[in-house]
């Protein structure tokens, strides 16, 4: 993954810091420890961004939970209705069982993705 570096691709999938790309922005890597799945820093200890520009700012991060979700079943009902020839009503409980499993990877997915919209990479900040 070391070859995205400096892209905003990186940063979304290794859930760094969008602009110095050198720590993670949550305080708890496994996304499946729910207490703390959304608890993050109030700055990045290497480059002092400030994660939250405003109060409430990753409600925005709904909006694109809802897309990548969509994606995941999609992706459900294709693997499972079309490669493995399972009815409808099981391709629908599939999208179910792959949406309650991947939930916490698309919350956290969203949020890398939101905060990505607004920041950009600086090869600079990471030296600091």
């Amino acid at each position: 993954m070391k070859f995205l570096k400096g892209t905003k691709l990186y940063s979304i999938f290794t859930g760094t810091c969008p602009v110095c790309q050198e720590e993670s922005i949550y305080k708890e890597p496994n996304p499946y420890k729910l207490r703390s799945i959304f608890k993050m820093p109030e700055r990045c200890s290497n480059c002092g961004t400030k994660y939250k520009i405003e109060p409430s700012f990753f409600f925005g991060a709904m909006y694109v939970s809802y897309a990548v979700g969509i994606a995941f079943a999609v992706a459900a009902f294709v693997i499972s209705f079309f490669f493995f020839g399972t009815t409808p009503l099981t391709s629908f409980f599939v999208i179910v069982a792959t949406l309650v499993v991947f939930g916490p990877i698309i919350m956290r997915l969203s949020r890398n993705i939101w905060i990505n919209f607004f920041f950009s990479y600086d090869s600079a900040a990471g030296k600091k």
